[in-house]
C-alpha cells in the first residue's frame, strides 16, 4: 500500500510562486521519518497508520507535504514532489492520498488531476486509488476519472481529516477485496462562489450533508462529497461541486446532478456579515473595560489561508490609530521585520518597518513603528487544537513585540490563525486579552471561538476580499454567477 500527502491551495491572483522552498519550510518529510512525525497524532496520516495495523497492510510512504495557499507552484516543486510519489508506484494492491483538490501549477490548473493521471498510467486500471481532498477542493474530470473514489472533508473548520481518512482506507480496503468497484462521478453548475464558502454549519451544506449520509446509509451510494470549491483560483472548474462514488456510475450521475440542481438553487444564500472597519474599533474600544473574554476580530481579506500576503496592515493601523489596549494581534508576515527584532533582542526597543511589503496596493502599505521586543522564538511548537492533531509547526523565526497597548506576532513562514498555541508559544496568554484579532475567514473559529465573546469579521480589501467582481478573472467558464447575471 502506499501512502502520501502533497498539498496546496493555489490563489492563482497571488505574485508569490510556490516553490520547493515553501514547502520545505512548513515541512518535507520522507520515507522513515514519516511514521515517527505522524503515528499516534489526529491527522490524515496518522489515521492511515492505524488502518494499515488494522487491516494488515505493508507501507509504502514516500512522502508527507504541503506549502501554506499562495501562488501556482513551480514547475520544478510539482515535479520534484510528484515524481517521489510516482517513483513509489511500483508493486502496489492499492493507494491513499491526502490532496487538497485545488493546486495549480505553472503549467496546468489542475495539479491534481495532473498526478492522479500519471499515477493511473502507471499502475494500470485495476489498482485502486482512493484521495481524500479538502472540501475546498476544485475538482476536475480529470481527478474523476482517475480515481476510485474521493472523499472529502465535512467541516469547515476542517477538524475531520482523521476520520474522513479512517473511511477512505475502509473503502479501499473493501475495493482491493473485490466487494465493491467504485468510481467517481462529478457534477458542477455555472457558480464560482455559493454555499455559504463552505461554512459546513449554514442550512444549504447542512442540508446537502443530511442527503448525503440518507444515500450512504440506503447504500445507493459509497460516498457522497460536496466541495465548496476555491474563489481564489482563476481556472476553468472554478466552483461548488458534487462528487458521488457508486459502483454504478451513472447511477452515481443521477445523484450529482440532483444535489447539484440543491446547490444552485441555494446560490444566493450568505451568512457572511462584514462590521465597518470604524465601527468594529468602536465596539472593541467600548469593551475595552471587560475581562471575561476577548473580543475576536478576523481579518477576512488577508487569510494566508486563501492565499493571501499575511502582510496587510489596513487593520493593524486602525488598531493603533485608535490607540486600543491590550489588544493581541496575529500576525504579519515578515521575515524582514522577524530579523530587525532578533537584531535587536529580547527587552530592547526596535524602530522597524513592518508589513505591506508584498503588494502595498493590497491591503494596506507598510507601517514604520517603534516597538519593543518582547519575545522572539524559531517558530516551531506541537498544535493540540481541534485542527492540530498534536502535529508540529513551524512559521519560522517569530517575535512578539510591543507597541503601547498592542502586542504583535511577526511570523516568516505565512500562516493563518488556527490554534492558540500560535499566540501562547510566544508567551501571549490570548485568555486575557480584551480584543484578539486574526487573519483567518473560518478555521480559526475552531480555536477561538470557544475563548471569545464575540465574532467581528471584517474585510480591509487584501488580496482574498470577497469582492469578486474586482478580481480579474480571465479563465473562470462564463456566464457565471456572481459575475453575471443568471
Amino acid at each position: 500500500m502506499l501512502i502520501a500527502e502533497f498539498m496546496h491551495e493555489t490563489n492563482t491572483f497571488s505574485v508569490q510562486l510556490t516553490g520547493s522552498e515553501a514547502f520545505e519550510a512548513h515541512g518535507v518529510y520522507r520515507d522513515n521519518a514519516i511514521p515517527a512525525a505522524f503515528r499516534g497524532t489526529r491527522s490524515s496520516m496518522g489515521a492511515a497508520f492505524e488502518a494499515a495495523d488494522e487491516f494488515g497492510w505493508t507501507l509504502v510512504h514516500p512522502l508527507v507535504t504541503g506549502a501554506n495557499p499562495s501562488g501556482r507552484v513551480t514547475t520544478e516543486a510539482f515535479e520534484r514532489f510528484a515524481g517521489l510519489i510516482l517513483d513509489a508506484c511500483q508493486g502496489l494492491d492499492g493507494v491513499l492520498l491526502h490532496l487538497h483538490g485545488a493546486m495549480a501549477t505553472e503549467d496546468s490548473d489542475d495539479g491534481e488531476g495532473e498526478l492522479l493521471a500519471r499515477m493511473r498510467s502507471r499502475l494500470g486500471p485495476a489498482i485502486p486509488i482512493v484521495a481524500v481532498l479538502d472540501l475546498h477542493a476544485t475538482l476536475t474530470q480529470a481527478m474523476a476519472d482517475n480515481a476510485n473514489a474521493l472523499i472529502s472533508y465535512r467541516t469547515y473548520p476542517h477538524i475531520d481529516q482523521y476520520e474522513r481518512t479512517w473511511q477512505a482506507a475502509r473503502l479501499l480496503q473493501r475495493a482491493m477485496a473485490g466487494e465493491i468497484r467504485p468510481r467517481v462521478a462529478v457534477a458542477r453548475r455555472p457558480i464560482l462562489y455559493a454555499l455559504d464558502g463552505g461554512r459546513t454549519t449554514s442550512p444549504p451544506f447542512l442540508e446537502l450533508l443530511r442527503r448525503g449520509d440518507e444515500l450512504e446509509a440506503s447504500g445507493k451510494a459509497l460516498v457522497v462529497s460536496i466541495q465548496a470549491g476555491f474563489s481564489s483560483a482563476d481556472v476553468h472548474d472554478i466552483g461548488p461541486s458534487v462528487a458521488v462514488t457508486a459502483d454504478d456510475r451513472a447511477a452515481g450521475q443521477a445523484i450529482a446532478e440532483e444535489l447539484m440542481d440543491y446547490a444552485w438553487e441555494q446560490r444566493h444564500f450568505s451568512s457572511i456579515s462584514f462590521t465597518p472597519l470604524k465601527e468594529a474599533m468602536a465596539r472593541v474600544k467600548a469593551g475595552e473595560g471587560r475581562h471575561d473574554k476577548p473580543l475576536l476580530i478576523s481579518d477576512y481579506s488577508d487569510n494566508p489561508g486563501s492565499g493571501a500576503y499575511g502582510d496587510a496592515t489596513n487593520l493593524l493601523r486602525a488598531v493603533l490609530d485608535a490607540g486600543l489596549a491590550n489588544v493581541g494581534f496575529h500576525a504579519i508576515c515578515d521575515p524582514e521585520a522577524a530579523l530587525a527584532a532578533q537584531a535587536a533582542g529580547v527587552g530592547n526597543s526596535v524602530r522597524l518597518t513592518l508589513g505591506g511589503k508584498v503588494d502595498p496596493t493590497t491591503g494596506g502599505g507598510p507601517l514604520t513603528l517603534d516597538a519593543h521586543v518582547v519575545a522572539l522564538t524559531d517558530g516551531r511548537f506541537i498544535a493540540y487544537g481541534p485542527m492540530g492533531g498534536g502535529t508540529w509547526r513551524n512559521y519560522g523565526l517569530s517575535a512578539l513585540l510591543r507597541v503601547d497597548g498592542v502586542e504583535i506576532i511577526v511570523i516568516t513562514h505565512n500562516g493563518q490563525a488556527t490554534d492558540l498555541a500560535q499566540f501562547t508559544s510566544l508567551g501571549l496568554d490570548p485568555t486575557r486579552k480584551s480584543t484578539l484579532i486574526v487573519k483567518s475567514m473560518q478555521h480559526f473559529r475552531a480555536a477561538f471561538q470557544p475563548i471569545a465573546r464575540e465574532v467581528l469579521e471584517v474585510d480591509t480589501g487584501a488580496l482574498s476580499t470577497r469582492n469578486f467582481k474586482e478580481r480579474p478573472y480571465k479563465a473562470v467558464r462564463r456566464p457565471i454567477f456572481p459575475l453575471d447575471d443568471i
